[in-house]
């Protein structure tokens, strides 16, 4: 009688291990895609963003002048800061909304 030969676990495990590998890689792929999604259909709400704030014992600062960095709006400001777009046009009666540059400064309280 010949012998048999006795199969090698290598011979099933190999197939099993490409089956694995392939489903970690479509998993991975389909939640990134997913997560790409949802991102993008949020951002594209017309809501504003809304921001948690957190209490703390300090009182906060306000300054009183901003310095515009590179591509700023005067209403970015506005909301950076929390002076209203109002309040800093008057406080600034020569600024020129469409001649923001770096570096200038914009008055935000007497």
């Amino acid at each position: 009688m010949a012998k048999r030969r006795r199969r090698t676990p290598a011979r099933w495990l190999a197939p099993l291990a490409l089956v694995t590998c392939a489903v970690a890689v479509y998993a991975v792929v389909d939640n990134t895609l997913l997560n790409d999604d949802t991102t993008s259909t949020s951002t594209t709400t017309s809501q504003p963003a809304t921001k948690t704030k957190t209490t703390s014992s300090k009182p906060k600062k306000h300054r009183r002048v901003y310095i515009v960095k590179s591509g700023d709006t005067l209403s970015a400001i506005s909301l950076k800061t929390g002076v209203s777009l109002a309040t800093i046009q008057r406080l600034n009666p020569k600024l020129d909304a469409d001649t923001l540059h770096a570096g200038q400064r914009v008055r935000l309280a007497r």
